[in-house]
């Protein structure tokens, strides 16, 4: 399976940033979860077909509305499935 990992640095949090990339990764049928970083980034790792989440990933780089993205850091790599659905959590969730 693929997964991507990314961070997303910028104005991210308290903007809706993580509402928003559930919101994507549901539309475009993925799983994964989403998080906010103690250094004010929101990270996510997502899994499924790799044109959706490239799709994901062009969502990410526009952000919601009012958000500022400034850099995005991609790692993509194979594996498992490791998700249930796309949920959203306060802190790293492992």
């Amino acid at each position: 399976m693929h997964h991507v990992r990314v961070v997303v640095e910028g104005r991210v949090q308290g903007v809706g940033f993580r509402a928003f990339a559930r919101r994507e990764g549901e539309r475009l049928g993925l799983r994964g979860v989403v998080w906010n970083r103690a250094d004010g980034a929101v990270e996510a790792e997502a899994e499924g077909e790799r044109a959706a989440l490239e799709s994901f990933l062009s969502a990410l780089r526009q952000g919601p509305g009012g958000a500022a993205v400034e850099r995005v850091r991609v790692e993509w790599f194979e594996g498992p499935s490791r998700h249930r659905g796309f949920t959203v959590a306060a802190s790293r969730p492992w």
